[in-house]
């Protein structure tokens, strides 16, 4: 097992058969992350929520994530599939124009 593979599985444990298939609980952290619905409301095609988001978080407990992610990474730029860019952000926080310059009570104009 290569790749991603290796990274979630690094992460598992042995244990009983699962009631829930792995890919579908997976399949419904995906389902919630693209469409932003709250847990409850993932659909139960995924399985129920709760073990959804058990997944998910013991895999964010765990550090699965991180490395899945790394890992993910790693290949993806040996394969030359990420552009790496520098960007720089120059933003500006202006003052109100009676702020500069401005005259303490007292002084004279």
């Amino acid at each position: 097992m290569g790749g991603a593979g290796a990274a979630v599985a690094e992460g598992c444990q042995v244990g009983a058969a699962a009631l829930w298939p792995r890919r579908q609980l997976i399949n419904g952290i995906r389902f919630r992350v693209r469409t932003g619905v709250p847990w409850r409301d993932v659909p139960a095609e995924y399985g129920p929520w709760s073990r959804v988001y058990d997944l998910f978080r013991r895999w964010q407990r765990n550090s699965t994530w991180h490395r899945l992610f790394t890992r993910l990474q790693s290949v993806a730029d040996a394969e030359g599939a990420i552009t790496w860019d520098l960007s720089v952000d120059s933003t500006v926080c202006r003052a109100h124009q009676h702020a500069a310059g401005a005259c303490k009570q007292g002084d004279l104009q």
